[in-house]
């Protein structure tokens, strides 16, 4: 598929520009626009346990096909307000998604969940990541704007764990408390996560945990 990303990083927006007999792979309701020859198929890519297994990963149950006869194009855009970017898989690994940031992808693509155990558990960003592997092309969206780093072997790259996008899978990773137990309550930090090379690594500059937390703290208390 070919990518055209504008109006980032604030208010990204994905055009995917589809060949004759081509099809992209989308997250249902990420479709924002379809231009030309575009059909439309709602599966749950693989059965009923491929779909349930995503909406533990924070995606929906349902994916949308979208394919074209003789050429067309497809926009997607996130639910937050930030930056998308473009990632290459050559299928000698896999590419590990947070929640709710895969957008799109080549059908070539598979889209799958891995439990994360309590790493993830204790990081408060859910348990499940989205497992991508094969060959093509894939879009993934962030809270704010997105930047990617590649690290050599060995090299360590801390992140607050509100803010990871995605990793290669040839990153490790470990999550621990910020600092001390005193520094982790009195200095608002909470837990990081520790990624270790080598491999590429996406953050956002935002995080949407915090934006829920800002949200809550205006609303009125609530009355029993």
């Amino acid at each position: 598929m070919q990518v055209d990303i504008n109006s980032g990083p604030a208010f990204a927006f994905g055009e995917i520009t589809l060949p004759p007999g081509g099809s992209v792979r989308v997250e249902a309701g990420a479709m924002a626009m379809t231009h030309g020859d575009i059909s439309m198929a709602t599966s749950t890519q693989g059965g009923f346990m491929k779909g349930l297994k995503r909406t533990l990963g924070g995606e929906s149950f349902f994916v949308n096909d979208f394919s074209s006869a003789t050429g067309g194009v497809v926009g997607v855009a996130p639910a937050l307000p930030g930056d998308m970017a473009e990632v290459t898989l050559d299928g000698s690994h896999a590419l590990m998604v947070q929640s709710g940031s895969w957008i799109a992808s080549d059908p070539s693509i598979d889209v799958d969940s891995k439990w994360g155990g309590g790493k993830t558990f204790f990081s408060g960003e859910g348990l499940i990541l989205l497992r991508c592997t094969g060959q093509g092309e894939l879009l993934v969206s962030a809270y704010g704007a997105i930047r990617s780093m590649t690290l050599a072997a060995g090299e360590v790259l801390t992140l607050d764990t509100g803010h990871v996008v995605a990793f290669d899978d040839t990153v490790t990773y470990s999550v621990r408390k910020a600092g001390s137990w005193k520094s982790t309550i009195l200095g608002a930090e909470g837990l990081v996560t520790d990624f270790t090379g080598p491999g590429r690594v996406w953050l956002q500059t935002r995080s949407s945990s915090d934006l829920m937390a800002w949200i809550q703290s205006k609303l009125p208390p609530s009355r029993s």
